[in-house]
């Protein structure tokens, strides 16, 4: 019972303690020149869907839900939204070139046919990024159109 008293002691103050490590959760201003659903002029239906499933982890509009403030879980949303933004940010699109464009429409549209995106863990919380098949066939059919005109 005594060592037990010891691991829940340790365990509590450990977490009391990572409560104290920052997290950035300040986004960077939006311009909305460069921003994709803006720069696009995107219709609608297609801005609902990409900013409810995808730009919390690749824009600089994340909302960070209640939980997002409490460690450890505060330190791997962080970390997920550091790494979508670094695969692609919708924030910033019209800094990208023609070709890194090009690669992201079509690893979104890989991503987006194969249910790997939004990540399954993220739609858990987040309903509006649950996506049916035909709100995947629209965004997908989307990005296909800007990349058959190079509109992009």
């Amino acid at each position: 019972m005594k060592i037990f008293k010891q691991i829940l002691f340790w365990s509590l103050l450990g977490f009391a303690l990572i409560q104290f490590i920052p997290t950035d959760k300040v986004n960077k201003p939006v311009d909305h020149k460069l921003n994709f659903v803006d720069a696009k002029h995107s219709p609608e239906k297609i801005k609902e869907l990409i900013k409810g499933a995808c730009y919390d982890c690749h824009s600089n509009e994340t909302v960070y839900p209640k939980y997002a403030y409490i460690a450890p879980v505060s330190l791997s949303v962080k970390s997920h939204v550091n790494e979508g933004r670094e695969h692609l940010n919708f924030s910033v699109w019209e800094t990208y070139n023609k070709d890194l464009k090009e690669s992201m429409l079509s690893k979104s549209i890989q991503t987006i046919q194969g249910k790997t995106m939004p990540m399954p863990g993220y739609i858990v919380y987040h309903k509006e990024a649950n996506l049916s098949d035909a709100e995947r066939a629209l965004l997908v059919k989307y990005f296909e159109e800007m990349l058959k005109s190079k509109t992009y």
